[in-house]
């Protein structure tokens, strides 16, 4: 599962003309509050976690998605499966970049990442872990059908954990 397409995005693999466009994302400070250590990346940072989602298609046979918009293939952000070493489970999850915010393009993206792990790969459940103050995110995984299942540490920072069975 390469790329996929919705009504207004395109989903496709990271190429290494995005980098530019990703290294931004992640140097905004609003993007990365509740991103990875919640603090914006430098250019080496980015890049560094830039070659660590593109490998894990290498590894795992599925990963995250450059969010294209289909109308201007303008840049969007990433969004989709990821499942590193030490993970307690599979996990959608999403990062748009803030020109982006308020249109609906995490959910559509987010939606079709899911159609793809429970319909594509038949994962029987999936995970998002989440900030606390991350209402936005917190939002969008209920919107999604996820839950609250529990508060947990994860590379030294409390997350909370929102999950979904898949239904049969």
């Amino acid at each position: 599962m390469l790329s996929l397409d919705t009504p207004r995005l395109r989903l496709r693999q990271f190429r290494s003309a995005d980098f530019d466009d990703y290294a931004s994302l992640c140097a905004d400070p609003e993007v990365m509050r509740y991103v990875g250590d919640f603090v914006p990346l430098s250019r080496e940072d980015a890049w560094r976690q830039f070659a660590m989602l593109a490998g894990h298609w290498t590894l795992r046979g599925y990963g995250m998605w450059v969010v294209e918009e289909l109308s201007s293939g303008a840049f969007v952000g990433r969004v989709g499966l990821h499942y590193p070493e030490g993970w307690p489970d599979r996990e959608i999850a999403w990062a748009i970049a803030r020109s982006y915010w308020g249109r609906g393009y995490a959910l559509e993206a987010a939606s079709a990442a899911l159609r793809v792990a429970f319909e594509v790969l038949d994962w029987p459940r999936i995970v998002s872990l989440i900030a606390a103050p991350n209402l936005r995110s917190i939002r969008l995984a209920e919107r999604l059908g996820e839950r609250f299942e529990r508060v947990l540490m994860l590379r030294g920072h409390e997350v909370m954990l929102y999950s979904m069975d898949r239904l049969r």
